[in-house]
C-alpha cells in the first residue's frame, strides 16, 4: 500500500478545493428529526404491490431499463393533473434519481462555465453545491426579516441586473418553511423572462402546504419556468429516489441533451409507479403531519420559542444560545434535529407524536437551562 494521500494532494478543479460536501449528520438515535422525511412507513398494500412488481420484473434485468421512463412519466403527469389542478401530459414531466438529478440535469442544459445562477439563501444547501459541480457561479441574495422571507423588489432588481441564466426560488422553503406566492413568483418570473433566462421552482414540500403550485403558470411561462419536485417527502419514499420536473415539452428536449442513458433502473420505476397507484393512502399521512407541526409550532411558542412560520413538514426555530451548543443538548436527550449553519435557530423535521413528545420535552428542559 502506498502512504495514504488527502484530496489536497489530487488535481481536483481550483472551485472545488477547500469546498464541503453535502451531508446531514448519519447517527443512531430514538428519535431522528432531522432530514425532513415522512416518518410513516408505506403500506402494507403498497409493499405487497411492489413485492409482486419487482418479482415480476426480475427476469427481464438482464435487459437496460425502459430509457425515456414513458410509463412512470404518464403516471406522475396524472397524479401532477390531480394533485394541481393542471392538466398535464407525459410530455410536461421529466424523471429522475431524486429532485438533486433533476436540478443537476437542467444545471448541466442551462448552467456552465461563464453562465450564472441566483439563489435566494438560507435555501436548499444543495443548490451551491450543484452550481459548483456544473461551473456556474452562484449569486446569493439574503432573505430578510425574522422570517426569512425574498424582498421582491430586491430580486427583481438583482435580476435586472446580474441577468442570472437560471434563478431559484424554493417554496416552500427549506430550511425556513415559508411559501412565496403565486403574485410574488410572477414578479420573478417577469424579471426572469425580460433577462433572458429560466426559473426553477423548487417545490418539494409541495404537498404540505395549501399555496396553489406554481404549474399554474407554465402556460404563462412556458420558456422560462421549470417546476421540480420530488416523491421523497410527502410519498413516504426518500429511499426510492424519484424526482421530477413539470414544464413545457421543449424543457424535456433540452435535458435529454445531457441525461445520462438509462439513468433510472428498471427497479426504480416500478417502484415509483407503485407508490403512485397507491398515492391516496399515502398521502393519507400528510394531514396527520401537518396537525403534528401545528402542535409542535403551538408547544414552541408557548415555551418562549420564536418560530418561524411553516407551511411544510419541518419547523425553523430560534434557540436560546450557540446553535451547535443547543443542537449537541438535544443530540444529549436522544433527539436529533438539524443546525443548518443559520446563526441562533435550528430545524426540527415533524415525526411522529411520540417523537414530536421527546423534542418538546427536550425543548423545555433545554430553555428552562437559559432563562
Amino acid at each position: 500500500m502506498t502512504d495514504q494521500i488527502s484530496v489536497a494532494d489530487l488535481p481536483l478543479r481550483p472551485e472545488l478545493r477547500g469546498q464541503s460536501a453535502y451531508g446531514a449528520p448519519q447517527l443512531t438515535v430514538t428519535n431522528q428529526l432531522n432530514t425532513n422525511e415522512n416518518p410513516y412507513p408505506p403500506s402494507a398494500g403498497l409493499v405487497e404491490d411492489l413485492v409482486a412488481e419487482v418479482a415480476r420484473l426480475a427476469s427481464t434485468l438482464n435487459r437496460y431499463p425502459e430509457r425515456d421512463s414513458v410509463g412512470l412519466r404518464e403516471e406522475l403527469a396524472s397524479y401532477v393533473s390531480r394533485q394541481t389542478g393542471v392538466q398535464v401530459g407525459v410530455d410536461n414531466v421529466w424523471a429522475a434519481n431524486g429532485s438533486n438529478e433533476i436540478l443537476q440535469q437542467l444545471l448541466q442544459a442551462f448552467g456552465g462555465p461563464g453562465r450564472r445562477v441566483l439563489g435566494f439563501t438560507p435555501s436548499y444547501s444543495m443548490h451551491p453545491i450543484l452550481a459548483a459541480g456544473t461551473q456556474t457561479e452562484f449569486i446569493d441574495l439574503p432573505r430578510t426579516g425574522e422570517n426569512f422571507s425574498i424582498d421582491i423588489d430586491a430580486a427583481v432588481q438583482a435580476i435586472g441586473e446580474k441577468k442570472p441564466d437560471i434563478v431559484f426560488v424554493t417554496t416552500p422553503n427549506n430550511p425556513t418553511g415559508g411559501v412565496t406566492s403565486v403574485a410574488d413568483l410572477r414578479r420573478i418570473l417577469d424579471a426572469g423572462r425580460e433577462a433572458g433566462g429560466i426559473v426553477i421552482i423548487d417545490e418539494a414540500y409541495a404537498e404540505f402546504s395549501g399555496e396553489p403550485s406554481a404549474a399554474e403558470l407554465i402556460a404563462e411561462y412556458p420558456a422560462s419556468l421549470v417546476v421540480s419536485r420530488t416523491m421523497s417527502k410527502a410519498f413516504d419514499f426518500a429511499g426510492g429516489r424519484l424526482g421530477y420536473f413539470i414544464a413545457d415539452p421543449a424543457f424535456i428536449e433540452a435535458v435529454m441533451l445531457v441525461r445520462l442513458p438509462y439513468h433510472l433502473s428498471t427497479l426504480s420505476q416500478a417502484a415509483a409507479t407503485v407508490a403512485l397507484r397507491h398515492s391516496n393512502e399515502t398521502l393519507a399521512t400528510v394531514d396527520a403531519l401537518r396537525g403534528e407541526r401545528d402542535r409542535v409550532v403551538a408547544a414552541l411558542e408557548e415555551l418562549g420559542y420564536g418560530v418561524v412560520p411553516s407551511e411544510s413538514n419541518f419547523i425553523f426555530f430560534a434557540v436560546p444560545g450557540d446553535a451547535h451548543d443547543i443542537w449537541q443538548r438535544f443530540l444529549d436527550h436522544d433527539v436529533l434535529i438539524r443546525d443548518v449553519g443559520v446563526t441562533g435557530h435550528l430545524r426540527m423535521t415533524v415525526g411522529l407524536p411520540q417523537e414530536n413528545d421527546a423534542f418538546l420535552a427536550a425543548a423545555a428542559t433545554i430553555i428552562g437551562e437559559h432563562t
